[in-house]
């Protein structure tokens, strides 16, 4: 099928290596330029001015549950203007009494061509088909809502 690499770096600098004090920064490379510094979550000492993995997480689902969207509208005739989602990650514990990400929340916001909007049912039915189909929904084990 295919293969998806980001290479992950990370160096501690000058500062002391204790949990208070190291560096949470690093960089994601993902090829051809694309360099994002990534931290922790400011929860766990993190820089906020930085993406952390839960966010990248989250963003990650919505933007597939997106593009398998585009992709089944696309194939439907159904021309799609724009799209614009706020999805928020729920963090707690599992059974095991981990913490995981339990819950994604999305809230997407989809603007049709005139004459191509959907009618609620229909669009209701194009999420569930796109969550169906997204890659990453199928690899993961949280609940993923849409919120319409």
């Amino acid at each position: 099928m295919s293969e998806h690499i980001a290479t992950l770096s990370w160096t501690r600098g000058e500062t002391a290596f204790d949990y208070k004090s190291y560096s949470r920064n690093h960089s994601w490379d993902f090829g051809q330029g694309t360099l994002i510094t990534a931290s922790a979550a400011t929860d766990y000492l993190g820089d906020a001015s930085c993406v952390d993995p839960e966010q990248a997480f989250v963003a990650s689902l919505s933007s597939c549950h997106m593009l398998t969207f585009l992709a089944i509208c696309a194939m439907s005739k159904i021309t799609v203007e724009s799209y614009n989602d706020r999805s928020v990650g729920h963090l707690g514990k599992n059974e095991a009494g981990k913490l995981v990400i339990t819950r994604v929340d999305l809230y997407p916001k989809v603007v049709f061509a005139e004459g191509s909007e959907p009618s609620p049912k229909m669009l209701e039915r194009l999420h569930h088909k796109a969550h169906e189909e997204c890659f990453l929904a199928n690899s993961v084990t949280c609940e993923i809502l849409t919120h319409l």
